[in-house]
């Protein structure tokens, strides 16, 4: 091993590590009742909290990764409720009689991208996405279809291990009003005038235009890896 080998691994692998050992860990503590794997559980989320730190540039802060540990080991359940999956949103491709596409810049990052929202317990998923659309910019809309679902952590967008399940969805009504806590700006926007930066329109750009301009396509997904445990090259 070259002791000058100082190698960049992308944010989005670091996170990646780290969310997947969490996981397998908080869900090893879920459902094993031998002590000794319960240790070997309690190690790996060791691990997982330092890869964390590395990714949120917390290293050289002394309480950083140990309070991630506690903060974990403060969500394992017990058996079935204790299996940790990602969580599950909804994102609204909203297209206008003008074929252009409603954004949304985020107040906490400054970045570009669809209105989005955390699934409510008690609504629909396409029922979060009329309330999230008006409630972030001020328009009415219509789900037509779903026309894509995604990994969050794989696009890009998020730190949080989710599937984003992505309505298209047709302007009815409203105006542009963005939300005063949630949104810094919303707007129209051209594929020729996208705002910059905009989150993972390589991936789901071309598809969300195809179903404003009344494309029909089947619904977009991401690529089975080979491996799957493997992930993205890190080089990427």
């Amino acid at each position: 091993m070259d002791p000058n080998d100082d190698r960049d691994v992308p944010l989005k692998t670091l996170l990646r590590w780290s969310e997947a050992l969490s996981a397998i860990a908080r869900t090893g503590l879920g459902f094993t009742e031998s002590l000794y794997e319960q240790e070997r559980f309690e190690e790996i989320l060791k691990v997982a909290a330092d890869i964390r730190a590395e990714a949120d540039g917390e290293v050289d802060h002394p309480d950083y990764a140990g309070g991630l540990v506690q903060e974990w080991m403060d969500t394992v359940g017990k058996g079935v409720p204790g299996y940790v999956t990602p969580k599950v949103a909804v994102g609204a491709a909203v297209g206008n009689d003008k074929g252009e596409l409603l954004l949304i810049q985020r107040a906490d990052s400054g970045i570009w991208l669809y209105p989005t929202g955390w699934c409510d317990v008690g609504y629909s998923a396409a029922e979060v996405v009329v309330k999230e659309v008006e409630e972030e910019t001020g328009i009415i809309v219509e789900p037509v279809r779903l026309i894509a679902v995604l990994d969050g952590l794989r696009l890009g967008f998020t730190r949080v291990p989710l599937y984003s399940l992505l309505f298209y969805c047709r302007a009815v009504g409203g105006e542009l009003r963005p939300h005063p806590l949630e949104t810094r700006d919303v707007g129209w926007f051209t594929r020729e005038t996208l705002p910059q930066p905009l989150v993972g329109s390589d991936r789901w750009g071309e598809h969300v235009f195809a179903a404003i301009n009344g494309e029909r396509r089947d619904v977009l997904y991401d690529s089975v890896r080979q491996p799957m445990w493997r992930g993205e090259s890190t080089s990427s």
